[in-house]
């Protein structure tokens, strides 16, 4: 398979390789090895010349993972990842009286660097509460020593927007391939 991406990589240079003809091409080359192109993603870093604290019409609170341990549902699964609740370190609610509203939650996905997910309730979304909990998030990362990043999949561009309005810019793009298997269960 390594000798499958080298030639991808000299044939469409690294500026022409997330093209969509170019990756069709990929993906009919990957079916030797009986895998497809699966996830592309963006990756976003603070800009820390204009990251700054939001504001929010709703109260907005620091959790810890004691504090968010009740939130491992369906309605925060971009926030907060169950099957590996061992990795999320903190979160930062929105709250409408007591009820949560918008969390935004960081895993750490390795020693230095705490990836965010956030999620707002359908009828809380578009009053900047994703960006207030965003921006809030990624400062109490940095105040802890870590680089907080962001991730979204290409097609997403409410997140991509949440993520430049909170005081992200792209940093690098990501392509996967998963057996075919893997992306056929996940298209059923």
């Amino acid at each position: 398979m390594k000798k499958t991406v080298e030639w991808y990589t000299e044939k469409y240079g690294a500026v022409h390789c997330f093209e969509t003809p170019n990756v069709i091409a990929l993906n009919e080359k990957l079916a030797e090895f009986e895998y497809k192109v699966c996830f592309m993603a963006e990756y976003f870093l603070p800009d820390i010349n204009i990251l700054k604290e939001l504001p929010c019409d709703y109260d907005i609170k620091i959790l810890n993972h004691s504090q968010f341990a009740q939130y491992y549902t369906s309605q925060w699964q971009n926030a907060l990842c169950e099957k590996s609740k061992h990795l999320d370190v903190l979160a930062v609610g929105a709250f409408d009286k007591n009820n949560l509203i918008g969390l935004a939650g960081c895993s750490a996905d390795c020693k230095t660097m705490y990836q965010i997910g956030v999620d707002v309730l359908p009828e809380y979304r578009r009053k900047g509460i994703a960006c207030a909990i965003t921006s809030r998030l990624a400062i109490e990362i940095l105040k802890m020593g870590k680089v907080p990043f962001y991730c979204a999949a290409w097609s997403n561009i409410k997140s991509v927007r949440n993520a430049i309005k909170s005081g992200f810019k792209p940093a690098l793009v990501e392509l996967t391939a998963r057996s075919g298997e893997f992306v056929d269960g996940i298209n059923k």
